[in-house]
């Protein structure tokens, strides 16, 4: 699942020096409308869930995975939900503490306190033995699955898309800051996305600055794979080399379908 640091910020890219060189083909007056549409286009968002859905949960069933939640070792706690809130980097205490909100006496609330002291650890301290049955019989109820999307949004969404345009990346780049800022969150450590994107933006420029878009999105996968490779539970880069490469290497920019790719060695398909 999804494991990700607390805090989120800005961020950049890059790409190979000898890529940035050649000059992007001019966009189509079709390309130009759909890229201006952005990941935040219902359509490409949905396509947007179910890749990322396809490397954590080996499914492009996103919807199903609201209930979802386990253990799988990485140091984090628990990850659970759609993008793998984590009980160990704070994003799943403001989850429960935001459907505590807007809905008072929920079957999380009383776990508070326990997660409150389990952030910043793999513990499970206070939520044993019932949490994880607490939170498949959250995800029963519809305003925990809108809060579960409030904060998918607002913590991870939302701002990869906002960078993305501001960089001047289209649907595929904004899609590839998505996925980072999923895995890596966007604190001040090396490997997260803003520090991931600086080391790509000192490879190349991205477009905004006039550089090539490829070649840019080359420089920030180059740099993703590397922070990948700083920590075992991530070091399989499949996500990277045999699906979001993938797109890029064909020019899929738009990120149109029809979709192929490959994560840890399943076929994935969106026609």
């Amino acid at each position: 699942m999804l494991a990700i640091g607390a805090l989120l910020g800005t961020a950049l890219i890059a790409v190979p020096v000898a890529a940035h060189a050649t000059a992007a083909p001019a966009p189509t007056a079709g390309t130009a409308v759909a890229a201006a549409a952005g990941l935040d286009d219902p359509a490409k968002k949905e396509i947007a869930m179910k890749i990322v859905s396809s490397a954590e949960n080996s499914s492009l069933d996103w919807k199903a995975q609201y209930k979802y939640i386990e253990d799988i070792d990485d140091g984090r706690g628990y990850t659970a939900g759609i993008i793998g809130f984590c009980s160990g980097t704070g994003d799943m205490l403001d989850l429960v503490e935001y459907y505590t909100q807007i809905k008072p006496g929920n079957v999380l609330a009383k776990y508070l306190p326990a997660l409150r002291r389990v952030d910043g650890s793999d513990s499970h301290a206070g939520l044993d033995p019932n949490f994880t049955k607490d939170w498949a019989k959250a995800a029963q109820d519809a305003e925990f699955r809108k809060a579960q999307d409030h904060e998918r949004d607002r913590v991870y969404f939302n701002p990869s898309v906002s960078q993305g345009k501001a960089d001047g990346v289209g649907v595929l780049g904004q899609f590839i800051y998505y996925d980072a800022i999923v895995m890596h969150g966007d604190g001040t450590d090396s490997t997260s996305f803003r520090n991931i994107r600086k080391r790509a933006l000192s490879k190349a420029k991205p477009p905004s600055r006039g550089g090539n878009e490829t070649a840019y999105l080359n420089a920030f996968l180059d740099a993703r794979v590397w922070a990948m490779k700083q920590e075992e539970a991530h070091s399989d880069t499949s996500r990277v080399d045999t699906a979001q490469r993938v797109f890029l290497k064909k020019g899929n920019l738009n990120l149109n379908t029809p979709l192929d790719w490959k994560v840890y060695g399943d076929s994935f398909h969106i026609g």
